[in-house]
């Protein structure tokens, strides 16, 4: 199911999330919220990750149901984590996370994301008292203009962060997987070329035309699309 319908459904997850921040001390230090699942980096404080995540889940449940009239679950299955163990996993979480609309193609930088804490931390700000800045900001220096320059040189470098992948259906388009050689042959048709030229070309500007329309209609995450065009990460992502 799709989780936010439109923004007021989005800002009311954040809402609801820093209300149980209130009641549960818990600390944020980054979050992103997609069309159909969120990511999100928690510390425990007061109580346990599984009773918090499901209070947070109940409360927007039963507000989405009632603002569309529907019944039943939205969310597929029970939430799922892994454990933050060390610095370095902590900051390539962070940055994954800010990364993922990236990834999925639906901006060129982290920072034209509205609905992540990115561009909070770029601002070293947060207007909601929801997130915790300092404590990622302070494992790349203590002047806080400096911390900021390193987290987004960190963050918006070439990376191969693996975490929580999560496998989604362009639900905008409505192509399912078992789809994707159609989608691909009918755009490769539309631009007369096909994939081996599409790999081999030099001109840039052609390759590039095609492999935005790919991300546009396809909506897989710019890892998924270099396995399954076999072309680097990078050449796809600068599209």
């Amino acid at each position: 199911m799709e989780l936010f319908l439109d923004e007021e459904d989005k800002n009311r997850f954040l809402e609801t999330l820093l209300r149980f921040k209130e009641s549960n001390n818990y600390e944020l230090y980054a979050y992103c919220l997609m069309r159909n699942h969120v990511h999100l980096l928690i510390k425990e404080v007061e109580d346990t990750i599984q009773r918090l995540m499901k209070r947070i889940g109940v409360s927007y449940v039963y507000y989405f149901n009632q603002k569309y009239n529907r019944v039943g679950h939205l969310f597929q299955d029970r939430y799922k984590s892994e454990v933050i163990d060390s610095e370095q996993y902590f900051l390539g979480c962070s940055r994954y996370i800010h990364n993922n609309p990236v990834a999925a193609g639906l901006v060129r930088f982290p920072e034209e994301y509205h609905w992540s804490s990115y561009s909070y931390y770029l601002a070293a700000s947060d207007n909601r008292n929801l997130l915790n800045i300092d404590f990622l900001l302070d494992h790349f220096a203590n002047d806080r203009a400096k911390a900021i320059l390193e987290l987004r040189e960190f963050t918006e470098s070439n990376n191969e962060d693996e975490y929580l992948e999560y496998q989604d259906v362009n639900i905008e388009s409505g192509i399912q997987r078992v789809d994707w050689q159609k989608v691909l042959a009918a755009i490769l048709k539309k631009h007369n070329t096909s994939l081996e030229d599409l790999r081999t070309t030099k001109d840039a500007d052609r390759r590039n035309l095609v492999l935005q329309e790919i991300k546009l209609v396809s909506n897989f995450s710019i890892r998924e699309l270099s396995r399954l065009l076999k072309m680097s990460k990078d050449t796809i992502f600068r599209a």
